[in-house]
């Protein structure tokens, strides 16, 4: 049952805890860790919750724009009683869910016993949605919970459509048609969905999201109103009572109002950054094509090959992030071959190249993170998506939004070729061709600051959260 909040609501206005509890995978970190700065910049104790596991990998978080406002606490996921290797992922799951609502409840326990708990109670717990257990746990413990999807609202939509029965898998016919989202296509939906039989892990661990989400009194999507309007509009109808407050990126490049805010604070690898920035700055602007493919990718042979001939072969100059365990799948003398023209690092601070003047367009795997990255700072985008959220993402980057392209890959082989890729560069990159692609992004650049800024959309919503919140009477 939802927790009555009018009845918890008191008069004052006392200041309060609040625990964010990400998923310890980069990509669903940053954009919870960014909605914690948020907070903790409307005066909250916000404290990030993450796994052990990750303990080694990431860098000190930087919070001198919040003082002790926002701190990191790390909690067992009982993976040091287990051979990682040899599990599988529905084993992980259970064991990650199993240790981590022991060890979160111990936090809990923690917070409240500590010596300023009186001052900062602790209130709320934000969960990434891929642990709806998280709940339970808060609300034993008699405090309020509420999960944080990372994925675009569209594509939190289509598994809801999905779970509830609305959409039918596998596909019957050639399109997939739901309300408020554009005919998608086989290889428009997310790969949990278009390919069953591949991924039925994932799948059930996406459906999950949902056993509890009529429960909830807030659902926290990591975008923003004029971004997804049709699919809010669909998902107010059905009252969920979703709230827009992203895009999640550091507040530099965006509204700037949070001046330390300048990186997401947690990483997991560590990037070349004098490297990069020197490169570009050697460039002409608008003349590189930065290519990524985010810190999951796992490309063939075959496809890095294509890809690097592709990208020398579009007659820009690039800069491309192949993780070091990726390295040896790049053609022999690779890297010598494209001296001056090219670069190859093995990650790099993405924000900051994408916001670099040299920097054309985006040739992205189309995580949800880097699409809007590249649409808050205004980069067009190639999309080449391989799995999960992905395809979708393409579909909107391309069809809705309509600032980029889409690489065509071979039908039989699923392999993007030189060629495509190629072509599909200098489409975007061309001074006249590309010029609709570049008009539109700046659009969608404005939209997303004027959503975070003062008074916008985003801003409203991370308000009203945080009134209520302290408005709490426990």
């Amino acid at each position: 049952m939802k927790l009555d909040l009018e009845k918890q609501m008191g008069t004052g206005a006392a200041q309060s805890h609040i625990l964010v509890f990400t998923f310890p995978v980069q990509g669903h970190m940053n954009p919870m860790v960014q909605f914690a700065k948020r907070l903790a910049s409307k005066g909250q104790r916000v404290t990030i919750v993450t796994t052990i596991s990750t303990s080694k990998s990431v860098q000190k978080l930087n919070s001198t724009s919040f003082g002790s406002n926002l701190r990191m606490e790390l909690i067992s996921d009982g993976s040091k009683q287990v051979d990682q290797d040899s599990e599988t992922i529905e084993e992980f799951i259970e064991r990650f869910r199993i240790a981590t609502s022991k060890s979160l409840t111990k936090l809990m326990t923690k917070v409240r016993n500590s010596s300023d708990a009186s001052q900062y109670p602790l209130k709320f717990l934000v969960y990434h949605s891929a642990m709806p257990w998280a709940l339970d746990v808060a609300r034993r413990q008699g405090i309020d919970g509420a999960p944080f999807f990372t994925t675009s609202c569209a594509v939190a939509t289509i598994f809801h459509h999905v779970y509830a029965g609305t959409l039918k898998l596998p596909l019957e016919g050639s399109r997939a048609i739901m309300p408020s989202i554009p005919p998608l296509a086989l290889n428009d939906l997310p790969s949990f969905v278009s390919h069953v039989e591949s991924y039925p892990a994932y799948l059930k661990l996406a459906m999950k999201q949902y056993s509890n989400l009529k429960e909830v009194n807030w659902i926290f999507c990591n975008s923003f109103d004029k971004l997804e309007e049709e699919v809010l509009n669909w998902m107010e109808s059905q009252d969920w009572p979703v709230k827009m407050i992203g895009p999640t990126i550091p507040s530099i490049f965006l509204d700037q109002k949070l001046e330390d805010d300048k990186d997401y604070g947690l990483s997991l690898f560590k990037p070349s950054v004098e490297t990069c920035m020197k490169w570009l700055d050697s460039k002409q602007p608008g003349s590189v094509v930065y290519a990524s493919f985010g810190s999951l990718a796992d490309l063939t042979i075959e496809q890095t090959e294509e890809l690097a001939r592709g990208l020398n072969n579009s007659s820009y100059n690039f800069l491309w992030v192949v993780r070091e365990s990726e390295k040896e799948k790049l053609p022999k003398n690779f890297v010598e071959e494209i001296s001056g023209k090219g670069l190859v690092v093995s990650w790099c601070p993405q924000l900051q190249v994408l916001a670099h003047k040299a920097v054309g367009c985006f040739l992205t795997h189309c995580g949800w993170n880097s699409t809007l990255e590249a649409l808050s700072l205004g980069v067009p985008m190639v999309v080449l998506p391989h799995w999960a959220d992905q395809p979708t993402n393409a579909k909107f980057v391309t069809d809705v939004w309509k600032v980029g392209v889409r690489v065509k890959v071979n039908k039989k082989s699923g392999v993007a070729k030189k060629e495509e890729i190629a072509m599909r560069i200098k489409e975007v990159m061309d001074k006249e061709k590309g010029m609709k692609f570049r008009k539109a992004s700046l659009i969608w650049k404005e939209l997303a600051k004027e959503a975070v800024d003062e008074g916008g959309s985003s801003d409203k919503n991370i308000e009203e959260f945080v009134a209520t919140v302290r408005s709490i009477n426990l």
